[in-house]
């Protein structure tokens, strides 16, 4: 089938622009031949995405200056931001011809008629910026212009973000940044998970460098990168349009110029693909917390039965678990046999803090008097259909006003922007995130397969991803990056093909049990800072320290402080915790296959964007065994889609139990393992669960497949089945796909409360084996059965009306849920084990946050205001539990009996009234206690996302949405 013709991108604004565009075009040389055309096989209304906020990240100081005082930002901050927000509220009748309202255009290239800029940074490459958004096409006439070209506009869009992100990966954000206890917070978790030296990092590129052609080729484009980055940051020095929060946080002088922007470096590159990789590719760990779990059920049932409850409770392969693909594939479960497993004593573990030497605040706990509010003008949305204002849009007062506070260095309406940090506090938290929903031909109206898929990545303001074409010898591609290692498409399109990825979570980190000793030979304990090692020597840990200080700037008042970061290196991984284990002192240490091994993924990245390499399904699945961490990849072209886990999955010997710490003495562990490089053998791809054209795809960091073992509480109710079940009801219906059903599908499923969809049905069963006598209570019933039988969704009846549809219903069981969760089963289990379950899994995750910051039992919701819900929760107890209970089959039950009430129906039926009448007679205010953002009792608000700040520049909330952060809309007519 030929190429379709090329659909491109509505000019919008662009005639407001054009001329400054020719102007620019005219001036430059004469440019080289340019390449013929790349066919472009998007069907029509084929190829879509988005990204909000926006494209521009980089805020000058008067930029910066101008937003705090005026509410003006910086021209294609935030143009994507309400046409991702708009879907939420417009989906209901969606069309293909629609969709165009909702995302961008993601065909190649710029219309002649959207051309905003067109510039060279060098002689063998070419940027097109549009005029509507301002995205960069990068083309090259080599493939070191290509890199180059790539470096310079992610430098140009993400400069600062991109030095915050390496400063992370250093353990250095607070010397950078300031001392506020975001800052410290953050640094603190990298330390812990991903301490390196400078020669750590080295030897991970060269190991990279040495793997063939492709290595080589690797390093050459990472070489190129970080010369177009440096490149940029010395121009912006030159011309002192830097980004603004160099001089708010004191590393530039905006009067004289003085200070400088350090350049990147190639180990900066591993320090954020190790910050990136670890939060968003990581999976594992958490086994100590799981032993303590498991003490806890064998206190309370004995040693047989306490086991068979954990693991009951531990779900790591619930047959009622939605899957992604059909098959078995088993991985990291629990042997029949253990060898080595190792419980530490009850009430011995001490969790090693690795924050040393602190003074000044850090000692004193010292804040910023109060952490500045956004000024109202800041998060002010502008007329629905209309651009934010610029500086230039200013009254020419204002503007003169804006000049004279550089000229004389009053800063003062940019004071104490960063005093809560510059990411949000909990970042680091490893959490699942994005989705995805592929068709295949068979289910569609045009025969070629849909597909709507993305990662939710949280939202800032400028987003951690950036939109760019890349486009050059060996590269074409479309699609979103993560600043700093944007040298490659990360998610995107190729010519004709797409795919996106999904964090999968898969068991890639285990924990071993070290005997302490000390080095003089004397008794050790659990304070000893040696161990011994494999050959039976008693050697101390290894110390890998960073020593931070910071003062007071104008961005962040914290008081000043400092202190040393030391994380405790063993050659069996780093160190966790101490305890004893039988009366004899250990360290708990953390071993994760990826730990050493953070760039070797970039090779499959290359693959991805290698329009040579990628030709099939089958092709695309090969190179993602070259990404060592551990996602689900979605791909789709016009005959195809297809699924494939990733990750450096380590082949563990037999008998070890990768859920629960093990001797690292006794023989078990991994195969091949070697201390100094931390290879090891690894599961072949084909042990990855992968699918090729099945009917359709789905995930929601669900469970990939049946034997794949899966984290705590992933079991019969799942984020995912809002998408499966809705994606399967309608192809059993006979509903023939398009982009736009399949994107409405996608949509209502992210405004659903799964809590109310999946569960509720079974709560109002119980409750209606009798009448309810009392009006008041009677009214809540019915107000959550009409709340349940309307789709349950989360969402206003209309753009701007304030209040959701069915509000005290969702009010009601926001607030029902802590106290049902508890009142089921603490009474059984017993206050110190449901509080020790509470910690490995949380009992909720509404919109709202996490209730009362997952304290158990808590009414009031944590409001973190980042969109991603419904991931982590006890959906899958409390439905199970009620199906026990009233004597429906269940596969994979919690135990012989119900919990609820002790296993009589009445009894529980008093339970769930009683805390039902409690939460209904719970006000809004304390359910929804207020924020920063929010006032106490808004519920709307408490859900709304909000673009967390990583610079000078605010954005406005958006409403509540489940969705993918940077999200892909994508179908083929042909190909190659």
């Amino acid at each position: 089938m030929p190429p379709s013709p090329d659909r491109r991108r509505r000019a919008g604004a662009a005639g407001l622009v054009l001329a400054v565009a020719t102007a620019t075009v005219s001036v430059l040389p004469a440019l080289p031949a340019a390449a013929d055309p790349v066919p472009d096989y998007c069907a029509p209304e084929g190829c879509h995405d988005i990204l909000p906020a926006g494209q521009d990240g980089t805020a000058t100081l008067v930029e910066i200056l101008g937003h705090q005082a005026f509410g003006t930002r910086p021209r294609h901050s935030s143009s994507q931001l309400d046409m991702y927000d708009n879907l939420v509220h417009h989906y209901d009748g969606l069309t293909k011809e629609g969709l165009d309202d909702f995302f961008l255009d993601a065909t190649f290239g710029v219309d002649p008629d959207d051309v905003g800029r067109t510039y060279r940074p060098r002689a063998d490459v070419t940027v097109t910026r549009d005029a509507a958004h301002g995205i960069p096409h990068v083309e090259g006439t080599t493939r070191e212009g290509t890199m180059f070209g790539a470096g310079y506009v992610a430098a140009e869009d993400r400069l600062f973000l991109m030095d915050v992100l390496r400063r992370i990966g250093r353990g250095e954000l607070t010397s950078f940044a300031g001392g506020a206890e975001g800052n410290r917070g953050m640094e603190q978790d990298l330390w812990r998970g991903a301490p390196y030296t400078e020669e750590d990092k080295q030897a991970q590129i060269d190991r990279v460098a040495a793997q063939g052609e492709r290595g080589r080729q690797a390093l050459a484009d990472v070489d190129a990168y970080l010369e177009g980055v440096n490149a940029y940051i010395a121009e912006a020095d030159r011309r002192r349009n830097f980004p603004g929060e160099y001089v708010l946080t004191g590393h530039k002088n905006a009067i004289t110029n003085a200070g400088e922007i350090e350049p990147f470096t190639a180990t900066d590159v591993v320090g954020i693909a190790s910050m990136v990789g670890g939060i968003f590719g990581g999976g594992g760990g958490g086994e100590v917390r799981s032993a303590v779990v498991l003490a806890g059920f064998q206190d309370r049932y004995g040693a047989q039965e306490g086991r068979e409850l954990w693991q009951a409770w531990r779900m790591e392969n619930d047959p009622e678990a939605v899957v992604s693909v059909p098959g078995e594939f088993p991985y990291s479960g629990t042997p029949d046999d253990p060898v080595g497993e190792v419980l530490p004593d009850p009430g011995s573990v001490e969790y090693y803090d690795i924050v040393h030497g602190e003074h000044g605040s850090a000692a004193t706990g010292a804040r910023a008097a109060e952490a500045a509010e956004p000024p109202a003008a800041a998060v002010e949305a502008p007329e629905e259909g209309e651009e934010a204002p610029t500086n230039d849009d200013l009254p020419a007062a204002q503007q003169q006003e804006l000049e004279e506070m550089v000229e004389e260095g009053d800063l003062s309406a940019a004071e104490g922007i960063f005093d809560d940090g510059v990411l949000p506090e909990g970042f680091t938290d490893p959490r699942g995130m994005s989705n995805a929903l592929l068709v295949s031909g068979e289910h569609t109206e045009s025969g070629n397969p849909v597909a709507v898929m993305g990662p939710q990545t949280g939202y800032f303001s400028p987003q951690l991803l950036m939109l760019q074409e890349l486009r050059g010898p060996g590269i074409s591609a479309r699609g979103a990056s993560f600043a700093g290692v944007s040298f490659y498409v990360q998610m995107g399109r190729g010519v004709d093909y797409a795919w996106s990825a999904t964090s999968a979570g898969q068991d890639l980190t285990d924990t071993f049990a070290v005997a302490l000793c000390e080095t003089d030979g004397s008794e050790p304990t659990t304070g000893s800072r040696a161990y011994v090692d494999g050959s039976g020597d008693c050697v101390p840990f290894e110390e890998l320290s960073v020593t931070n200080t910071w003062e007071p700037t104008v961005a962040d008042s914290t008081p000043a402080g400092g202190y040393t970061l030391t994380s405790l290196r063993s050659e069996f991984g780093l160190v966790h915790s101490f305890a004893t284990v039988g009366g004899e002192p250990v360290a708990f240490t953390t071993r994760r296959s990826t730990y050493m091994h953070e760039v070797d993924s970039i090779i499959g990245f290359q693959r991805f964007n290698d329009p040579d390499e990628i030709t099939s399904a089958e092709t695309f699945t090969d190179a993602a065994s070259d990404i060592g961490y551990a996602f689900n990849w979605h791909y789709v072209d016009h005959e195809d889609i297809a699924f494939v886990n990733s990750g450096a999955n380590p082949v563990r010997t037999e008998g070890t139990n990768p859920n629960l710490p093990v001797d690292a003495y006794s023989g078990a562990g991994w195969s091949g393992w070697d201390p100094q490089t931390n290879d090891a053998d690894l599961h072949p791809p084909e042990d990855h669960p992968q699918a090729v054209d099945p009917a359709y795809i789905v995930n929601w960091n669900n469970k990939p497949a049946q034997g794949y073992t899966s984290g705590w509480s992933t079991g019969s109710v799942h984020r995912g089945d809002l998408l499966d079940s809705r994606v399967s009801s309608l192809i059993a219906g006979g509903h023939e796909f398009t982009t736009a059903s399949l994107t409405r599908t996608m949509m209502e499923a992210g405004t659903a409360d799964l809590r109310a969809e999946e569960v509720l049905p079974l709560l109002l069963e119980v409750i209606d084996t009798a009448e309810v006598e009392d009006p008041e209570l009677a009214s809540a019933v019915e107000g959550l059965r009409t709340w349940h039988e309307a789709g349950a969704l989360r969402r206003e009846p209309f753009r701007d009306a304030g209040y959701y549809s069915y509000a005290d219903s969702i009010r009601v069981l926001d607030a029902w849920w802590p106290l049902l969760v508890r009142a089921q089963f603490e009474p059984e289990l017993g206050e110190d084990l449901y509080t020790e379950l509470t910690r490995v899994s949380q009992t909720d995750e509404s919109p709202s946050g996490a209730t009362g910051g997952s304290e158990p039992g808590s009414l009031n919701q944590g409001q973190p205001h980042r969109g991603s819900a419904f991931q982590y929760g006890w959906w899958s107890y409390v439905d199970k539990d009620l199906r026990t209970l009233l004597g429906h089959g269940v596969e994979g039950p919690l135990g012989e009996e119900a919990y609820c009430g002790g296993g009589d129906v009445q009894e529980c039926r008093t339970l769930l009234l009683d805390t039902l009448a409690e939460a209904a007679a719970t006000p809004a205010g304390e359910v929804y206690p207020g924020d920063a953002h929010c006032d106490a009792g808004d519920q709307l608000c408490a859900d709304t996302v909000i673009h967390q700040a990583v610079g000078g520049i605010n954005m406005w909330p958006i409403a509540w949405q489940n969705r993918p952060t940077y999200q892909l809309v994508y179908q083929f007519s042909g190909g190659r």
